[in-house]
């Protein structure tokens, strides 16, 4: 630590934020709103400038090591020792540059847990609606629930394809009622995913929130800075070591340093910097500067089971694999902006119960009129497929995140502990067995030909369990390792602020006590918006 206070002061702001993604665009663009106020936005990854990013069906080719950090989780205990791709955005936007754009809040009763489960005051959900709504732009929906004058463009999807209909209407046909918005309060039910993208363009943060005001003078956006460890003096974040172009530099924040680099990312630094269990930290050979001692614990994530179909013609977006399929697609969005290429895939949901004593529902499926995509899985033979997607939304398993080295280029250690609850695997079994009766419905019999995977012959419990444990991955929803609480245990407090280190918080998907009910970037942005408002000097 002593070597880094040597370091000359490279850049200095009133705030360094430290992290470019979901959550660090919010913070800079709302920070940087008082002219009186600098701020300056350090993001490892480079500028968000590929067409990959920006086409809503593209995103599955902004997976690769361009616009991500190559992890890999720990050996799972619990899946055979198998260590899977565990992605993270290493890009301006973070994962809402590279996401699904799927647009889902969770449960209001997930926020009400947290005020009341975890005690943390202030983040019950007639507390945090007013944020969800003012960052909204809602394309259909108003009054109390929804926003329209936000800056996040939420629609529903320019274009839907003809499979996905067919598949909301099996779901129907198996018992899920029609759902108009899964973020009414009651997601139960079937329907179509709003949608976090307008006019064949994401709306990621960074397009949403920071280009538009990237060019205020009081703001510094830059790209390509890896942040090393936090600098601290008596007991005080005062800025940032980074590395630039393979050079040591040191940022200083003359009042806060925020961390928004995820739930990975954020107590990696932490730890970098000395903030963590001390017998951790001794261990990976790191001073120990703050006993803290559940900085990479509580690591929760959704887990994914995937079921493929092949289909018995055309009838997906495989089809526009062909260049003839692909020029015409081409040409409709060049001329309409619309068809295909401004869908984002995941298009139809679902949220029912495999656990009929919870009284809300505990799993999640996405349906894609497509396949292929999944690694390691074998292509449809036709080519032709589609699949459907389910994860429970409140696992009960618990991970941690640790580093082993003082050298901050090693990559952490993820080890979410996937299925280490037994609850975990039953009913992840049981969301396999209910996406099977709803594709077994009348209306998708013209469409499918067979499933392709797991297949018929995996049927029985013990075969059941066995795919799980071997194909089961993350649904790229990491939480918790940061956790917010009033008590002396937790890593933040109620403000977002590190406890035991002045000027320094934590703002993004780390500080969630319990993981939220659905996709996670809405909550992220969230999160960023009451910590501006905190810092802001607003409380209400």
């Amino acid at each position: 630590m002593a070597s880094a206070q040597t370091l000359p002061v490279f850049r200095e702001a009133d705030y360094v934020i430290v992290g470019g993604g979901s959550a660090g665009c919010v913070l800079a663009a709302r920070l940087s709103e008082d002219p009186a106020t600098t701020v300056i936005l350090l993001e490892a990854g480079s500028r968000d400038t590929s067409p990959y990013i920006h086409l809503p069906v593209t995103y599955y080719k902004t997976t690769g090591p361009k616009f991500v950090w190559g992890y890999e989780t720990a050996p799972q205990k619990e899946q055979g020792n198998i260590k899977t791709p565990f992605t993270q955005a290493r890009v301006l936007g973070g994962g809402s540059s590279v996401n699904a754009q799927v647009y889902m809040r969770g449960l209001p009763k997930d926020y009400d847990d947290w005020r009341d489960e975890f005690g943390c005051s202030g983040w019950g959900y007639d507390d945090v609606l007013p944020d969800f709504v003012a960052s909204e732009d809602n394309s259909r929906l108003s009054g109390p629930l929804h926003g329209n004058d936000g800056p996040l463009k939420v629609s529903d999807q320019a274009y839907t394809h003809p499979l996905t209909y067919a598949w909301i209407k099996a779901c129907q046909q198996a018992g899920l009622p029609y759902n108009s918005d899964f973020n009414s309060g009651d997601p139960a039910g079937c329907g179509l995913y709003q949608v976090t993208n307008r006019a064949g363009r994401r709306s990621s943060t960074a397009n949403c929130y920071l280009h538009p005001v990237e060019g205020r003078r009081n703001l510094d956006v830059l790209t390509g800075v890896q942040a090393r460890r936090i600098t601290i003096e008596n007991g005080r974040a005062t800025g940032v070591e980074v590395s630039i172009g393979g050079s040591a530099k040191r940022i200083a924040a003359r009042r806060d340093v925020i961390v928004t680099s995820g739930a990975i990312g954020s107590p990696r630094l932490l730890l970098q910097s000395g903030i963590g269990p001390a017998d951790d930290l001794k261990a990976a050979g790191i001073p120990v500067v703050r006993h803290s001692p559940e900085v990479g614990r509580n690591l929760q994530d959704h887990l994914d089971v995937f079921m493929i179909y092949e289909l018995t013609g055309p009838h997906s977006y495989d089809k526009y694999k062909k260049p003839l399929w692909q020029a015409w697609a081409g040409l409709q969005f060049a001329l309409f902006r619309s068809g295909p290429v401004t869908s984002n895939v995941v298009e139809g949901g679902a949220f029912w119960w495999v656990d009929e004593t919870d009284p809300y529902p505990d799993v999640q499926f996405h349906f894609l009129a497509g396949a292929g995509v999944e690694a390691g899985i074998a292509d449809v033979p036709s080519g032709n497929g589609c699949t459907l997607n389910a994860y429970l939304v409140r696992p009960k398993s618990r991970g941690r995140v640790t580093v082993t080295s003082p050298d901050p280029d090693a990559p952490p250690l993820i080890d979410p502990n996937y299925l280490s609850d037994p609850a975990d695997l039953d009913r992840t079994m049981k969301s396999v067995r209910l996406g099977r009766r709803i594709m077994a419905q009348s209306s998708l019999a013209p469409f499918l030909k067979r499933e392709h995977f797991p297949g018929a012959n995996c049927d029985s419990d013990d075969e059941l369990e066995a795919f799980v444990r071997a194909q089961a991955r993350t649904g790229y929803h990491p939480a918790g390792t940061c956790r917010m609480g009033p008590d002396a245990q937790a890593v933040v407090d109620t403000q977002l602020r590190v406890n035991g280190v002045d000027g320094l918080r934590v703002a993004d998907n780390a500080i969630m006590p319990r993981l939220v009910s659905a996709n996670t970037n809405a909550t992220a942005i969230l999160i960023a918006e009451r910590a501006a408002r905190f810092m802001k000097g607003n409380q209400a």
